[in-house]
């Protein structure tokens, strides 16, 4: 027979035994997976408040947001970086990895479209349309660099068809993303900018005299895709349902962006 002492401690073991049997399935499941989106840094104001949704929504997720150029966030895809899904703003660079065989080409969807605007500071008159680019008072001209940022290659496209690039090239500077091309012209550092009409809507610091005219460059749409390497198929795939939702569509109009649908083809 187990003495008093001995009970005692058999019972203290079984409760022990018990309690870290409930706590171990228990901490599993309340273990998030964490979900990283690599997207368009024009996406900022809109995703961060959709990934708040979602979490809220789906207590199990942890979304984490890396912003910057399309291009840029291409090169850290190709380089490995550990990203679940990529929102690109433009076509190009998807296509890219597409080609490279880096994304799940079925998960692949034009989820938005959005439009190239020319801005100004918002107390600034001296610009009021493309062709004031080549004034002489017009010093500086913000542009994202064409090699890496989607609008600064549509700015480009923009600037070719209206035959100015001649005449102002020299006034350009070019920024390492559309949201940079924006702070350009909040500060006063440069006298006009061309960044996407969501940008713009998210300043009051700048305002708009004019948007690129139809035909000027191709329209401006934005695929997301699911990266082959993820670890978390199935969680990615519901996020980017979730971002294709009407919710999360409710969400991108507020903040500027349309619907691929609504933009014409030859833009």
């Amino acid at each position: 027979m187990l003495s008093r002492r001995g009970l005692s401690t058999a019972i203290l073991a079984l409760v022990v035994a018990g309690a870290m049997a409930f706590f171990i399935p228990t901490a599993a499941a309340q273990e998030k997976v964490s979900l990283t989106v690599s997207a368009a840094i024009s996406l900022k104001d809109a995703l961060d408040e959709i990934g708040h949704v979602y979490e809220q929504g789906h207590p199990g997720v942890k979304v984490t947001l890396n912003y910057g150029g399309s291009g840029m966030l291409q090169h850290q895809i190709e380089q490995g970086a550990p990203v679940d899904i990529f929102f690109s703003a433009a076509e190009k660079e998807m296509d890219t990895l597409q080609s490279e065989g880096l994304i799940i080409p079925e998960t692949r969807r034009d989820l938005l479209a959005n439009q190239l605007v020319l801005i100004v500071p918002a107390n600034s008159t001296s610009v009021k349309d493309f062709a004031d680019l080549a004034r002489p008072d017009v010093k500086v001209i913000a542009l994202g660099e064409p090699a890496t940022v989607p609008a600064g290659k549509y700015a480009d496209h923009v600037l070719k068809h209206l035959g100015l690039l001649p005449a102002i090239e020299k006034k350009i500077v070019f920024a390492k993303d559309v949201r940079a091309v924006r702070m350009y012209v909040e500060t006063g550092n440069a006298d006009a900018g061309l960044v996407y009409r969501s940008d713009a809507q998210g300043s009051a610091k700048v305002r708009v005299v004019a948007a690129a005219p139809a035909g000027s460059h191709e329209p401006i749409r934005y695929p997301a895709a699911i990266i082959k390497q993820t670890k978390h198929e199935a969680a990615a795939i519901a996020l980017l349902e979730f971002f294709s939702g009407a919710e999360a569509g409710a969400i991108f109009e507020k903040y500027g962006f349309v619907a691929p649908e609504r933009i014409s083809r030859k833009n």
